[in-house]
């Protein structure tokens, strides 16, 4: 049996914490270019995992293991797991339970956690803003959305109505019409390592 977490919503998702960040200028790792004893400055950013999956599958399934390689950053993203609209329902719900346990289960460990939301169609919108409480500070991928702007704004704007962020880290280049307290993080100077 895993840890059990507090939970909402319909499907009993875990729910990550709301916690603060400072004010200022966000600086994130990718969790693909993360070391053992990295350097001081590195150490001082937050671990995104805007990767491919494959690039972090484990960290579900090895909690204890991941938390010894990240604890060393200052504050982690929750894990991205997909959720593509030709995905079947059931996975994307998955990758979201997936994406709030494993915060949960760090912030229970002393972590600071800030939850990336994800989404895909309509359909999602019935689960994949669960766990996140009101006011909290989130993350949202940039990177692929493109591709369906209208859909992409339609479930920010879901995600701003329930859960209220006090800010929207956004990993690359909002579109303009987004508003709020949004914080632009730069996908390339995230990377150490271009692919």
């Amino acid at each position: 049996m895993r840890n059990n977490f507090a939970t909402a919503g319909k499907w009993e998702i875990p729910i990550v914490r709301k916690q603060d960040l400072p004010y200022g200028k966000i600086d994130l790792v990718a969790c693909s270019d993360t070391r053992a004893n990295d350097n001081e400055e590195s150490r001082k950013k937050g671990v995104h995992f805007f990767v491919d999956d494959y690039r972090f599958n484990g960290i579900y399934d090895n909690p204890e293991r991941s938390l010894n390689k990240y604890s060393q950053y200052a504050f982690l993203l929750t894990p991205d797991f997909s959720t593509y609209a030709d995905m079947d329902l059931w996975k994307q719900l998955e990758s979201v339970a997936k994406n709030r346990w494993v915060g949960a289960y760090w912030q229970s460990k002393g972590r600071i956690v800030i939850p990336t939301i994800s989404w895909s169609d309509a359909r999602s919108f019935e689960f994949c803003f669960d766990g996140i409480e009101k006011g909290s500070t989130v993350a949202v991928g940039m990177i692929g959305c493109k591709r369906n702007k209208s859909l992409f704004l339609r479930g920010f704007w879901t995600m701003v109505e329930k859960i209220d962020p006090d800010r929207i880290i956004c990993f690359g280049s909002p579109f303009p019409e987004m508003q709020g307290n949004l914080v632009v993080v730069d996908y390339r100077d995230s990377r150490k390592v271009v692919r």
